[in-house]
């Protein structure tokens, strides 16, 4: 890794950073111990990276992009380490670029698997969720479509 790339990613970590408001900028904003803190990792190795002195370590990449809502193949990619085609996004069944049909949806049993959330607690996050999705009559066929109708036509109701 070049030390610009090693700056680039500092960068835009610490923009991140910023935005997920963090004071990092006041000798007294204890930004960066919170941030430590809320990954789990030494103070040290936020530092190290905001200065652009050293690349975290994998787990630490994996802990920050938690604390800072962003998916660890972004961090991963940005970083340097690995490219976009080191990591593939997964094909969602939209079969590439040739396909004629729009790539589906994840159902939100879907989302609620892929995102972690404990199974006693899908039964509360579909019904939660389902009150995001729209209410036309096409996402509503699109949701039978992929076993989320009940959800869908469930969604207003508390």
């Amino acid at each position: 890794m070049t030390m610009s790339e090693l700056e680039r990613f500092a960068r835009w970590v610490e923009d991140l950073i910023r935005q997920r408001g963090y004071d990092i900028d006041s000798p007294r904003g204890g930004g960066k111990s919170r941030l430590a803190d809320e990954a789990g990792v030494h103070r040290a190795a936020i530092t190290r990276l905001l200065q652009g002195q050293s690349m975290p370590d994998l787990e630490t990449t994996r802990r920050l992009a938690h604390v800072l809502r962003v998916p660890v193949r972004d961090m991963l990619i940005r970083s340097g380490r690995l490219s976009e085609e080191d990591l593939p996004l997964p094909d969602l069944g939209g079969g590439g670029l040739d396909a004629v049909a729009p790539p589906r949806r994840l159902t939100l049993e879907e989302a609620a698997a892929g995102l972690g959330v404990p199974r006693e607690q899908w039964d509360m996050f579909i019904r939660v969720a389902g009150q995001f999705l729209p209410a036309d009559p096409d996402s509503a066929r699109g949701a039978a479509e992929h076993g989320s109708a009940a959800v869908v036509k469930g969604a207003g109701k508390g």
